[in-house]
């Protein structure tokens, strides 16, 4: 019996028990992120930044100068990791901003949600000239597009790899956790109750999006699936969307076709704008 299955095992029958005590335990690791260190090949670019602490304790690296762009990582992620993204839009001319998110890296706090994620966008934005994009990965993204339900301003949107409903990566966790129905109900409840919202609103179906952007996922992501790309794409009508056909959930960070793809459309927003300007 391998190591998961015991878990299962003992999830299942403890959940049948006391459902409201599992509950509450798989809500504390669920919410609660390692902070993973980062890898060699992410050291250059990590001490060629310039660390920042925003107004309320948020942390962030910067490089660059120029029109500002805005990245959020994901969970139990680091700016870092989007080590190639960066230096494209640092050639490009950009200043680029990475966020620690709450709870990440040397941003305070214990626990985390897509929630918080979005506030520590805002937070951000309000501190940073206007935004020429926001860029998130995974959680990253998903919170980018809640943050723009909750007044995020910028001028254009990148998904990468982002769940399309919070509810289903709910669901999904507590059933690899071997956690019977009504520990699954409960341990949705309790997140619902951290987090503020419930979860059933966190959902690209219910959001306005009237922002240009990009939506990237990769063919063969075995953690969120490509068919979550599909859901967003369809829900944004001013997104486009580009499927790799390999890089799973993290390597396609490291893709060139998206540091084109990204450069391509805020130069497309920027011809937009320049255009209304001169009419």
């Amino acid at each position: 019996m391998n190591q998961m299955t015991w878990v299962r095992g003992v999830n299942a029958a403890l959940g049948r028990v006391a459902p409201q005590l599992l509950a509450s335990r798989l809500r504390e690791r669920f919410m609660t992120p390692r902070n993973l260190p980062p890898r060699d090949w992410e050291l250059p670019l990590l001490n060629s930044a310039e660390r920042i602490t925003l107004r309320f304790g948020l942390s962030a690296l910067r490089w660059g100068s120029g029109p500002t762009v805005l990245l959020m990582h994901g969970w139990e992620g680091r700016p870092t990791q989007f080590a190639l993204l960066i230096r494209g839009l640092v050639d490009a001319g950009y200043g680029v901003v990475a966020l620690d998110a709450p709870a990440h890296g040397r941003s305070p706090g214990r626990e985390a949600n897509v929630v918080l994620f979005a506030r520590a966008l805002l937070e951000a934005a309000s501190e940073l000239p206007p935004l020429q994009a926001v860029i998130g990965h995974s959680m990253g993204g998903a919170s980018a597009l809640l943050a723009i339900q909750m007044g995020l301003r910028t001028d254009a949107l990148v998904s990468i790899a982002a769940p399309s409903r919070i509810l289903g990566v709910l669901r999904g966790f507590a059933q690899f956790m071997g956690l019977p129905a009504a520990a699954r109900a409960h341990f949705v409840r309790q997140v619902e109750t951290h987090a503020g919202i419930p979860a059933a609103h966190l959902d690209v179906q219910r959001y306005q999006l009237n922002v240009p952007g990009l939506v990237v996922h990769a063919e063969d992501d075995a953690m969120v699936p490509v068919s979550e790309a599909e859901l967003i794409h369809q829900a944004w009508f001013d997104s486009q969307l580009l499927r790799l056909p390999a890089g799973g959930h993290q390597r396609l960070l490291g893709d060139p076709v998206i540091v084109r793809a990204v450069l391509d459309l805020l130069g497309e927003v920027r011809q937009a704008s320049l255009k209304a300007v001169a009419s």
